[in-house]
C-alpha cells in the first residue's frame, strides 16, 4: 500500500521525510488553512521535500473550464511534472472537468467520495486516483472500510486502471481494515503515521535487547 502524508505542516512533513517511506503528500484548501500557510508559500516548500514524490493539489473553481484553467495555472506556477495530481471534487463539473484536465495531459484525483458509484464514474471519467472518505462515512452511521473494500472490487472486475486512495481517518484501526480490503494507497495525517509504527512491546524488545547485548557485543565500530 501506497503511504501519503495528508498534512501541510512543513515540520510534521520534515520529521516523516527523515525515515517514513512516503510516496507523496496531499493537500485541500481546509489542510493549508490550518497549516497558516499561504498556497504560493507551501507548494513549493513541499516540492522540496518530496522530490520526485506525488504532490496532489486541489482546486477551488467550480466551473469545468475554471478547473481546468486553475489546475494548468498550478502546473506552470510551480513548474510541476508527471508528480502532479489536480484534486477534483466529485460533481457533475467535477466529472466533466477531470476528463478535460486528463486530456491535458495531467493526473487527477477524484476527492470527497463517499459512494462506490461516486468512484466509479470517476474512474470511468479517467480519474488516477479515487479518495473515499473513510472516517466520515463511519460518523454517518455508514461503513467507509466496506466502500472501500466495494470500490477496491470494482477496479478489479471492470479492470480499471484506478488506484484507490483511502482518506478520512480517526484511527490505526481503520487503516489497518483499509489495506486489508486491499486499498492501493492510503493518505493519512501525522498523528496516526507516527501512531501506526508503534507497539509498547516492540519498545520492551528494543529495550532488552540492548541491556543484554552490553555484555556479548565485543567488537568495536
Amino acid at each position: 500500500m501506497i503511504y501519503m502524508a495528508d498534512t501541510a505542516n512543513l515540520s510534521e512533513l520534515q520529521e516523516l521525510y527523515k525515515f517514513f517511506p512516503l510516496e507523496g503528500v496531499t493537500t485541500n484548501p481546509s489542510i493549508l488553512k490550518q497549516s497558516g500557510m499561504k498556497l504560493s508559500v507551501a507548494v513549493p516548500q513541499i516540492l522540496e521535500l518530496v522530490g520526485n514524490g506525488m504532490i496532489h493539489i486541489q482546486v477551488l473553481s467550480n466551473h469545468p473550464e475554471d478547473i481546468l484553467r486553475e489546475a494548468k495555472k498550478y502546473r506552470e506556477y510551480f513548474g510541476l511534472g508527471n508528480n502532479y495530481y489536480v484534486k477534483i471534487p466529485v460533481s457533475p463539473s467535477g466529472y466533466k472537468a477531470m476528463q478535460m484536465v486528463k486530456d491535458a495531459g495531467m493526473n487527477v484525483t477524484a476527492t470527497a467520495i463517499f459512494t462506490q458509484q461516486q468512484a466509479l464514474v470517476a474512474s470511468k471519467a479517467g480519474a488516477d486516483f479515487v479518495a473515499p472518505y473513510v472516517s466520515r462515512l463511519d460518523n454517518i452511521s455508514s461503513h467507509g472500510i466496506e466502500v472501500v473494500g466495494d470500490i477496491v472490487q470494482n477496479t478489479q472486475v471492470f479492470n480499471l486502471h484506478t488506484r484507490v486512495l483511502a482518506a478520512s481517518f480517526k484511527t490505526v484501526d481503520q487503516i489497518h481494515r483499509t489495506s486489508m480490503v486491499g486499498s492501493h494507497a492510503a493518505t493519512i495525517n501525522y498523528e496516526l503515521l507516527m501512531t501506526l509504527i508503534k507497539h509498547p512491546m516492540t519498545d520492551s524488545s528494543i529495550k532488552t535487547f540492548e541491556e543484554d547485548g552490553q555484555d556479548v557485543y565485543d567488537i568495536e565500530f
